[in-house]
């Protein structure tokens, strides 16, 4: 089913997800960069494992981007490739900038050792102290000092301005907090309170809210 969208075509890109999935954090990005963009619901079951969609993305979740004639899957990589391919939206430091070190390091943090060390204690699947060396992550408690290191005393993670690793990592701090999978820090609720007043944050939930009530009906 495609979502009615107020804009007019002309970016090239398509937009699959569901408003009760990981799909929340990629719109959040595409409200940022701006441009328009057609947005398909997938529900859940038949959907997702359709040979159409699988042909998109063989694991068959969402969300998924199709820009023109590419494909790009996972939240974070479709972050960084919707900054690279809009660089007018200012959403991602400069090559040759220091602050895309910094860009680079904290957007897939989140993506590798906080996703696991997030998933893996809601699952209660951490590994005992003594083989915590096994696990890219470490432990839980070193992910979430690390975390609160990258956000403290900052408004933004990559240098002075907001980029698509804050949208990242801050979807992953407020999605925490909401469940209480990430703990209640002081520098984590100051640093997501910051974004989730953006503008584009807000347009981004307001749609995805809209939609909540037909999927769960269905």
């Amino acid at each position: 089913m495609l979502e009615p969208r107020p804009h007019a075509a002309g970016s090239g890109l398509t937009f699959f997800t569901n408003p009760m999935s990981r799909g929340r954090i990629v719109r959040w990005m595409l409200e940022e960069v701006g441009q328009p963009y057609e947005t398909r619901i997938l529900t859940w079951g038949p959907d997702l494992k359709s040979q159409d969609y699988l042909d998109i993305n063989p694991m068959g979740k969402v969300p998924a981007v199709v820009h023109g004639d590419v494909v790009v899957t996972e939240c974070a990589a479709i972050c960084a490739y919707l900054a690279d391919a809009f660089p007018e939206a200012g959403l991602a430091p400069a090559v040759g900038n220091p602050a895309r070190a910094a860009y680079y390091r904290w957007l897939f943090f989140a993506a590798g050792p906080v996703e696991a060390a997030v998933t893996n204690r809601a699952l209660q699947l951490e590994p005992p102290a003594e083989r915590a060396a096994m696990v890219g992550y470490g432990s839980f408690d070193a992910t979430m000092d690390a975390l609160e290191t990258a956000v403290t005393g900052r408004d933004y993670i990559a240098g002075d301005k907001f980029s698509a690793a804050d949208v990242y990592v801050g979807a992953q701090i407020g999605w925490g907090l909401a469940f209480k999978t990430i703990p209640a820090r002081p520098a984590f609720e100051t640093y997501w309170t910051r974004l989730e007043q953006r503008p584009a944050h807000r347009r981004a939930t307001e749609l995805d809210d809209a939609l909540i009530p037909a999927q769960a009906e269905g």
